[in-house]
């Protein structure tokens, strides 16, 4: 029998014992061979595999997206469950909407810093509060002025 031990997984791709026996347990790697000792061994491809879904959650998408992913990708017999693309493009579209939504939060704030906003219930009450709580929910952001 030939392959990595869980150390040897785990260090290799940059990750904790625990996660890689999480992967395991909620598919996202099939359960490797065992020794006669009972010790896990990984086909060294595990290693890729656990960066690639290392990559994909700091691009956004969750843990059973790339679950998703990893099927497709194993899978490629014309299955109607959607690609790589496909789900690039909604993760991308997501992102942008978070980024816009960020950059109303961020001229909001700015906006109360330059009003001198320091109680916000007393200032939700000043017609001149930078925090238009109804229109922020919506993406408005009133005009500064002073406040409280």
């Amino acid at each position: 029998m030939t392959g990595l031990r869980t150390g040897e997984v785990a260090e290799t791709a940059g990750v904790n014992r625990e996660t890689l026996r999480y992967y395991e347990r909620v598919g996202l790697l099939a359960r490797p061979e065992r020794t006669l000792g009972g010790h896990r061994l990984y086909p060294p491809e595990t290693v890729t595999t656990i960066r690639v879904i290392k990559a994909a959650q700091r691009l956004g998408f969750t843990l059973d997206e790339v679950a998703d992913l990893l099927d497709v990708g194993t899978h490629r017999h014309g299955g109607t469950s959607p690609g790589l693309q496909a789900r690039a493009t909604t993760k991308l579209a997501e992102v942008e909407a978070k980024i816009a939504d960020l950059g109303i939060i961020r001229d909001t704030l700015r906006a109360a810093l330059a009003a001198g906003c320091d109680d916000l219930v007393t200032c939700s009450h000043t017609p001149s509060c930078p925090l238009p709580f109804a229109g922020l929910a919506e993406g408005n952001n009133a005009d500064a002025g002073t406040c409280c």
